[in-house]
């Protein structure tokens, strides 16, 4: 018997990705080998604990794994500790909050609306619920040039002001190098534990591309499905910084994570986990990782030469962020995310560092080249990708979202129609059909 309701929708996502490119800079392609044992029989057993320390039997296949995962992490971020066990990015942040700070205790991290995560002390998150959060932003001045956009002394007399337990560093949405040193100057001086969210940038650092907060941090933690290219997953990382500061950081993160936060962990994506580190230790990821640097770069010259704003006047990582407050109003990016996606251009709307406009009717998109790089496109690509970006947004000058909330919702949904009726948007998203038939997804 087989669930025809679910298989169908299966094969529309199989369809929808193939035809379309995926621009989400968090999200990738995972290899057949990696989706291979993420499917396997691991999906069958519960472990709850860790290896040789399990409350179940039959865990003799899962220690292995786990061993091996642990160790390949280690090894391919230089590291003395893992855990590979988080279900995903949040839970592992989460857990470093438990496992360095007391309910309450202080915590800083980078505001959402200039590029932070949720989990680094937003206040409908439960690290801005349980702890007190203390937000820092970027420069007030020259967002849209080429240089650090993070103002370090400001950082300095919040830290110094507030004390806090625990620093967060790192973003989702920063399209720039970070200045790990300085971060951990503020820190050491303030005493705090620094943390290092790399879920971004981690298969950039891995290949040698962007540079490691390993040496500057006490604790690091990454997601394992974007630039890492393997399945949706989390792990953390202690640094020898981390237990030079701490000798028991490393039970510390464990009991966080189990029995803190989380039951037995998913033993299907720990296998796929190491397999994705496997890959990433290969020459040919080396490669991979410098191509999304070269695509991110050729993407954000062609938007920019096109008249848009991109912030930090443009990319040094795998993703950019556009504002288009200035060609298509304030909180414009709902209507750029819904056409772009009819074209099959799929990325997604954001709030930009000088957001007037709330995050669901944010002022900017996002994107970025993980994806597409993984299908083997490359700057040729790029710049026809960013030209079929800028005949959309073309079209969408004419609209602008109501200044009064009651009358969005039918403002949109007539965009909408418009939209998916213009003879321009059915011939873009032509061209961009066949430009990705061309590049197998995985």
């Amino acid at each position: 018997m087989k669930d025809t309701q679910i298989y169908e929708l299966v094969k529309k996502e199989e369809k929808r990705q193939k035809e379309g490119i995926e621009l989400i800079p968090s999200e990738n392609y995972a290899s057949e080998h990696v989706r291979k044992v993420l499917s396997s029989y691991f999906v069958n057993k519960y472990s709850e604990g860790y290896p040789k320390k399990r409350y179940y039997g039959g865990n003799e296949n899962v220690d292995s794994v786990e061993l091996i995962a642990i160790d390949r992490a280690k090894k391919l971020f230089k590291v003395p500790f893992a855990n590979v066990q988080p279900y995903s990015g949040s839970p592992a942040n989460l857990a470093v909050c438990l496992a360095t700070c007391e309910p309450g205790a202080t915590l800083m991290g980078l505001a959402l609306t200039a590029g932070g995560h949720l989990t680094h002390g937003h206040t409908v998150s439960a690290t801005g619920i349980y702890y007190k959060s203390v937000q820092y932003g970027l420069k007030k001045e020259g967002v849209y040039k080429k240089q650090d956009l993070f103002d370090y002394a400001e950082i300095r007399r919040l830290a110094v002001e507030n004390r806090p337990k625990l620093i967060w560093v790192g973003a989702t949405a920063y399209p720039l190098r970070y200045d790990y040193k300085k971060f951990a100057e503020i820190a050491d001086e303030v005493g705090a534990f620094l943390a290092a969210d790399i879920a971004h940038v981690a298969g950039l650092i891995a290949g040698g591309v962007h540079p490691s907060p390993v040496p500057h941090v006490h604790i690091v933690t990454t997601t394992t499905h974007k630039t890492l290219r393997g399945p949706r997953g989390a792990m953390i990382l202690v640094t020898a910084k981390g237990l030079k500061k701490d000798p028991e950081l490393g039970d510390k993160i464990n009991k966080a994570i189990f029995p803190g936060l989380q039951g037995g962990p998913h033993d299907n994506q720990t296998a796929a986990i190491a397999v994705a580190l496997y890959e990433a230790n290969q020459p040919s990821f080396k490669k991979y990782s410098a191509q999304i640097v070269k695509n991110s770069k050729a993407l954000a010259e062609t938007l920019m030469k096109g008249g848009l704003k991109l912030v930090g006047g443009g990319s040094e990582n795998h993703l950019l962020l556009v504002n288009l407050a200035s060609v298509l109003g304030v909180g414009s990016g709902i209507f750029a995310q819904k056409a772009l996606d009819m074209v099959g251009l799929t990325m997604n709307k954001n709030t930009v560092p000088d957001e007037t406009a709330s995050p669901f009717y944010p002022s900017g998109i996002r994107m970025g080249t993980p994806a597409s790089t993984t299908r083997g496109m490359k700057e040729k690509e790029m710049k026809f990708i960013g030209g079929k970006i800028l005949e959309v947004i073309e079209l969408l000058k004419r609209y602008r979202l109501p200044t009064k909330k009651e009358e969005r919702k039918e403002y949109i949904s007539r965009f909408e129609k418009e939209m998916s009726g213009n003879p321009e948007i059915k011939r873009i998203r032509n061209e961009v059909k066949k430009l990705a038939l061309r590049f197998p997804i995985p």
